[in-house]
């Protein structure tokens, strides 16, 4: 299936809001779940100079997280939640985006804030806040960020089946 993006006005939300606002619409946030489509997010991020933006992408920090091979979350436990897909751990950098450097100069994830008792379960891409580049960061979900929505064949699936008459393609 091809993928299309809403893009068109930047919205900020936190991490759920940003799910609902493009949940609503049949999409989800944005999953990376290839190196060609983690590039092409990136290009639109450098090509239209975006600060960061909110994608699909969390740790399992919720009931039923303890599994064995979740262990250790910091790891073994991030997933795109829009495509139920498992990311890679995080210490094969050669399977993921995630930054080499973060505000304390160290490899992402950090869960940094967690000092100041939040937790960073959430990934946003962040365009060179850190001299980085354009790479993948945990993040506090409260923090409200733009966002990236592409289509959810699961959701369109669910709308084609609730509502035929609709005619959903």
């Amino acid at each position: 299936m091809q993928k299309t993006l809403l893009l068109e006005n930047l919205d900020e939300e936190d991490w759920l809001g940003a799910r609902n606002f493009c949940r609503m619409r049949c999409m989800d946030t944005v999953s990376l779940e290839t190196k060609v489509e983690n590039e092409w997010i990136k290009y639109i991020i450098r090509t239209d100079n975006i600060t960061e933006i909110w994608t699909s992408g969390r740790k399992c920090d919720f009931q039923g997280c303890d599994r064995e091979d979740l262990q250790p979350l910091e790891i073994n436990g991030w997933f795109w939640s829009a495509v139920f897909q498992k990311l890679a751990p995080t210490i094969e950098r050669e399977n993921n985006d995630w930054s080499y450097t973060g505000g304390d100069g160290v490899q992402q994830p950090d869960n940094r804030e967690s000092a100041n008792g939040k937790e960073e379960n959430c990934i946003a891409i962040v365009n060179n806040r850190y001299g980085d580049g354009i790479h993948w960061h945990d993040e506090v979900c409260a923090t409200r960020k733009p966002f990236v929505c592409e289509d959810s064949a699961e959701l369109l699936r669910y709308a084609r089946y609730i509502r035929p008459e609709l005619n959903i393609k």
